[in-house]
């Protein structure tokens, strides 16, 4: 083989060793870039992943508890690249939400509205019996026993009314304008601890008639739940002061007060804008505040609450407006006097002949009726020996001047006026 043939091999060779070298660089080079985008597409599920397990296990829980009216932050997302298409999720999880909510909201306040009617209605029913049965009965211990009943009957009934309005229902009751005083002594007539409310002196200011019933059912639960949180030993005091703009009914206690946060949560409640559904009321559920936000904003009253109580306790405050307000006068009647709406205007008996004059057919002193002061009631006086208990007159007191007006025949949902 000679030099030239040697040397064309030679450069062959070269060639090919060089085309041989450049190809492995070349693969090297791809698999390292496809090594690269390997790794770069494993740490991309890698994020996708936790990102996916940030959204299911954080930050789904936080919305669905903020959508639950609870003060709750939503984390936002880890990798903005993840942002667009998550919120996305979240406001449809949220709309999801909002609407199951409100559908069992509104499934569970149609059905307590209709199961509060019904009590209501057979309260009502009871209530016209137990009057009956006052009026037919002069035996101090059954009339005592009677008022007793209708004192409890009275508690149902207003923890009925009081559920129904918090399912929007009208407060079911529309009377004429009643006394300020009245209107707070009726509304001691139907709480439990009624003994231990002490009320202000009479008032010619009076409540104008559509807003009676609502601010009766408003000072009954505040009533109630002041005397609730003190102590037994201890009274409340109801107390009226003329504003410039309207008239304050203050009511303190003795009781141990309130936290900031329940002081928060109350005026929320107080003012008509928290929450106001049945599921998030607590167990049992507390639906004072929740009833007398709802009846204040929509009959146009203000009630607060505070720690600024001189007893120690808590201080309600209750503003009616001037709107909300009239003037009465108030017939004068013995300070033994019971009043009686006119359909509870005690009858002659058919056996009255046969008894002694001035006397029952049992023989106990008979209670004469005077000519009644107006229309609207008439006036008994209750003979010493026929007295009930001095409590459960003083209640009694309350519950006729609550009941001074007959309530109308129940009126539709639609044509209230609130």
């Amino acid at each position: 083989m000679d030099r030239q043939t040697l040397a064309m091999a030679f450069w062959v060779l070269l060639a090919i060793v060089l085309i041989a070298v450049f190809l492995l660089v070349r693969q090297h080079r791809t698999t390292r870039a496809l090594r690269s985008r390997a790794e770069a597409a494993e740490a991309a599920a890698r994020t996708v992943a936790e990102e996916e397990r940030h959204l299911v296990e954080v930050r789904l829980p936080a919305l669905a508890e903020s959508l639950d009216h609870r003060p709750v932050e939503v984390p936002g997302p880890r990798s903005p690249e993840a942002a667009e298409t998550h919120d996305r999720v979240l406001a449809l999880f949220a709309h999801s939400v909002r609407q199951a909510t409100e559908r069992g909201e509104q499934s569970a306040r149609a059905t307590l509205k209709s199961m509060m009617r019904a009590v209501q209605s057979l309260s009502n029913e009871q209530q016209v019996a137990i009057s009956a049965m006052q009026e037919r009965h002069d035996d101090p211990d059954v009339l005592a026993g009677l008022m007793r009943v209708d004192h409890m009957n009275s508690q149902l009934n207003r923890r009925a009314q009081a559920t129904a309005v918090l399912c929007g229902s009208w407060p079911g009751q529309q009377r004429s304008a009643s006394a300020l005083t009245d209107v707070v002594r009726g509304a001691t007539s139907r709480i439990r601890d009624y003994l231990r409310v002490n009320l202000p002196a009479e008032s010619d200011v009076a409540v104008v008639s559509r807003a009676v019933e609502p601010v009766v059912l408003a000072v009954a639960e505040l009533l109630d739940n002041a005397a609730r949180h003190s102590p037994p030993n201890t009274s409340v005091e109801v107390n009226f002061q003329q504003a410039h703009n309207g008239m304050v009914v203050m009511i303190d206690d003795g009781g141990v007060g309130m936290t900031v946060e329940e002081l928060n949560r109350a005026a929320r409640l107080l003012a008509g804008t928290g929450s106001n559904d049945i599921n998030r009321l607590g167990d049992p559920p507390q639906v004072g505040f929740a009833v007398i936000g709802v009846l204040a904003r929509r009959y146009g009253f203000r009630v607060s609450v505070d720690t600024r109580s001189p007893y120690g306790g808590v201080r309600a405050v209750v503003f009616l407006p001037t709107e909300l307000l009239t003037r009465v006068s108030k017939p004068t009647m013995p300070d033994n006097a019971v009043a009686l709406p006119p359909e509870q205007r005690r009858q002659p008996r058919p056996d009255a002949d046969d008894a002694a004059p001035g006397r029952t057919p049992g023989g106990l002193p008979r209670r004469r009726r005077t000519q009644p002061a107006d229309q609207g009631s008439a006036v008994v006086p209750a003979p010493a020996t026929q007295r009930v208990p001095t409590g459960l007159a003083a209640w009694k007191r309350g519950t006729d001047s609550g009941r001074a007006t007959t309530p109308p025949p129940p009126v539709a949902e639609g044509n209230t006026q609130a």
